[in-house]
């Protein structure tokens, strides 16, 4: 049911709702989300600027309250809550969220602390000379007006923007399914852009782009995107662009340094990022960082120390980066509304000839009211004249006749202008100077109107207006000005840099105990006494390994697959741990042989069970999946059997039946993958272990808490060929064939 002028209609509720939500979805895109893209406002800036026109709140006059400007703009111009009003306008008066302030703001405006301004009532504010810039020539018939809200006043539909707003200064917006993400550009660069479309109207997307190279945030910081990222960017009018905060290596003597950030990312705040940054390191997740603080005054300064001197500040910054607001990326969605305000995604040379197109058409409109202006000053001077050369005649009429308008009209064929222009004279005007001087302005007049006339007939020369008018504004407000020096560095996409997953993870020095039944954890410290370790029900303790949290778990299985694991993964506590096999895909039918500490560099002895093996690598037994790596091929009913450190000089291969033999460890190829070769010769026996030694420091065995050291001279008698069957074992070795 709706009600329309007192008539009560009855209308599907579909119907009602489909036609209200539209009405407020194009209210919301045009008159409050999406700026326009010949002047980059929204309707709540514009209303603004022209209210404090209206105010005479120019760069060289004095400060109002902002109070006054807000309850001007509502009442006004705006009906909206006088709190939003107050906080676009303070977002045009902070030099770190506006690149190019339009409002000259005194008082608590705000800090990139994310504090709040203060009320509206203490603070003022005035235009800055870029606000003049883009009022410039309103009072021309530049732009059109249009009613107030209320019907009682005019605003401006756009203004004459003589400096390329959206561009320089940004947009964001989020209206009814669209939205709007423009970042802040150079207007040095911009003016270079401008000035080439002119002279090139065709000018690739790639060109405009070498011009104008990329954003320049208000807050400085780095960009770091690759040209072509860019230039697909500004072709599409949409994409994202990453920005890292400014930094510096500062040295602190003795190989100590500490880290100094100047500039953080745009729109990001700076007591925020400093409390996310203490979180993650409350929380552990910044293990490289020992410290952090704030140092800032009017410029920032952010000091991070590092958790230690190995850590290097490259590879500090990028764990920052990974994980903290240090880097982050700025969105590009050039969805404005067009001259004809139908909003839509534009690209750069879109953007770029609109704005062109929109000074064009200001140039156009303030030429012909400047020559209205000429013909009626012309109109009136020619009257002037008829006075000077009629001097007494036009005396004697206005004293005289009841009618002296009547007559002078029909005696000198005078308009209504001109009569009204000479009853109102001033009797000090009626000098010989005054008429020399209105010839002298007729001349002066008449010259200006033919310059314009020759102006409007030829776009050419409208060109080279325009082209004057840009080489001025760079002039104004371009690099060699403090405002308009570039902040933001362009730098090249960074090389990734290598963050070791060890420098990620606090380094601390542990145990690694496991059960025979594969049962794994680890214990705090080093130096542990195994017989005071506790074990489940029917286990007892295998394997007994001092390590560091940032250390790799090498796990080789009777499946001949090798295995890795953070050791900083493995359980902790003082339960008894979780099976190992279970952190990676080690069947039910492979047991574990050997657990190893991988040491970069080193080198492996492996061996299967019918006494075959090789050397391999230990960078090449690094497993990267939870599947393992196949290095050691074994099938039917031979299985891997040994895996020792290649160390020393000779090796030692010690069969189940209590055999061994001792040969030189060059005789074993190096091998990433495969069979091996004959290490000994078995009859009715299998190879049980294997150690590698430098004979001249003898071979070490251990019996329990036992060690004993078999010299050179002692092992004579085993020392034979690779693939030999060996002898018993001397005197005084292990029961078991074991070697440790």
């Amino acid at each position: 049911m709706t009600v329309i002028g007192g008539e009560v209609r009855q209308e599907a509720f579909k119907d009602a709702l489909s036609e209200r939500y539209l009405s407020y979805a194009l209210s919301t895109i045009m008159a409050r989300s999406l700026p326009d893209v010949r002047d980059g406002l929204k309707p709540v800036h514009r209303r603004l600027l022209h209210a404090m026109r209206q105010l005479r709140l120019d760069p060289d006059q004095g400060y109002k309250k902002c109070a006054r400007v807000v309850g001007d703009v509502m009442g006004k111009y705006h009906p909206h809550g006088d709190q939003a009003i107050y906080d676009a306008m303070v977002r045009l008066a902070q030099e770190f969220a506006v690149r190019y302030p339009l409002v000259d703001g005194q008082g608590n405006f705000g800090n990139i602390d994310g504090d709040n301004a203060a009320a509206m009532r203490y603070t003022e504010a005035r235009m800055t000379e870029i606000a003049n810039a883009l009022l410039d020539g309103i009072d021309e018939d530049a732009v059109d007006f249009r009613d107030t809200y209320d019907g009682e006043g005019a605003e401006p539909v756009v203004l004459p923007s003589n400096f390329p707003n959206l561009l320089a200064n940004g947009a964001t917006g989020i209206a009814v399914g669209m939205a709007t993400s423009i970042p802040p550009h150079n207007v040095g660069e911009i003016c270079d852009a401008l000035a080439h479309l002119l002279k090139t109207p065709k000018a690739t997307i790639a060109k405009l782009v070498a011009l104008m190279p990329g954003p320049d945030f208000p807050t400085g910081g780095v960009l770091v995107e690759d040209r072509e990222t860019l230039v697909a960017a500004y072709a599409s009018g949409r994409g994202s662009f990453r920005i890292r905060a400014q930094w510096e290596e500062e040295s602190l003597g003795r190989g100590q340094y500490q880290v100094v950030v100047s500039e953080i990312p745009y729109q990001v705040q700076k007591s925020r990022l400093v409390e996310r940054i203490a979180e993650l390191m409350h929380a552990r997740k910044l293990p490289l960082l020992g410290d952090i603080r704030d140092e800032s005054a009017d410029d920032i300064r952010l000091v991070f120390e590092p958790k230690s001197r190995n850590v290097t500040s490259e590879m500090l910054m990028e764990s920052l980066f990974r994980s903290t607001e240090m880097e982050s990326r700025i969105g590009l969605n050039m969805n404005v509304l067009d001259a004809e305000t139908v909003p839509r995604v534009m690209d750069l040379h879109e953007v770029l000839q609109a704005y062109l197109d929109h000074r064009h058409e200001v140039l156009v409109r303030r030429t012909k009211y400047r020559l209205e202006k000429i013909a009626d000053r012309l109109d009136v001077l020619q009257g002037y004249m008829v006075v000077f050369l009629n001097l007494d005649e036009v005396i004697a009429v206005i004293r005289e006749e009841d009618d002296p308008r009547a007559v002078m009209k029909k005696r000198w064929k005078l308009n209504d202008a001109q009569v009204d222009a000479i009853l109102n004279m001033r009797l000090r005007s009626l000098r010989r100077l005054e008429e020399i001087a209105i010839r002298e302005e007729i001349e002066g007049l008449e010259g200006e109107q033919k310059t314009l006339e020759a102006l409007l007939r030829d776009k050419a020369k409208r060109t080279k207006r325009l082209a004057a008018e840009i080489a001025d504004l760079k002039k104004a407000f371009g690099p060699k000005t403090a405002l308009g020096r570039r902040r933001t560095e362009i730098a090249e996409a960074p090389d990734p840099v290598a963050v070791p997953v060890e420098a990620m993870i606090e380094r601390e020095p542990v145990t690694i105990i496991c059960s025979e039944k594969g049962w794994v954890r680890t214990i705090k410290g080093q130096g542990i006494d195994p017989k005071e370790l506790k074990f489940k029900e029917g286990d007892r303790g295998k394997f007994v390994l001092p390590a560091e949290t940032t250390d790799k778990l090498l796990v080789f299985g009777t499946n001949g697959r090798f295995y890795t694991v953070g050791v900083d993964k493995l359980p902790g506590g003082r339960g008894h741990g979780e099976p190992l096999r279970l952190m990676f895909d080690l069947g039910n039918d492979a047991e574990i042989v050997a657990l190893k500490v991988y040491k970069p560099g080193g080198r492996l002895v492996v061996a299967s069970s019918d006494g075959r093996g090789f050397v391999v690598p230990e960078d090449e037994v690094m497993a990267q999946t939870k599947g393992g790596k196949q290095v050691l091929n074994v099938k039917g009913d031979v299985e891997a059997a040994a895996c020792a450190p290649a160390v020393g000089d000779h090796i030692a291969v010690l069969g189940k039946k209590r055999k061994m033999i001792v040969f030189p460890l060059f005789e074993l190829p190096e091998m990433s993958r495969g069979r091996g070769v004959k290490l000994q010769s078995y009859s009715g026996d299998s190879l049980a272990d294997v150690a590698t030694f430098a004979m001249a420091e003898g071979l070490t065995t251990r019996t329990g808490d036992r060690h004993r050291t078999f010299a050179a001279d002692e092992l004579k008698d085993w020392i034979g060929k690779r693939a030999q069957t060996g002898r018993k074992v001397p005197r005084g070795f292990p029961s078991a064939p074991r070697f440790s």
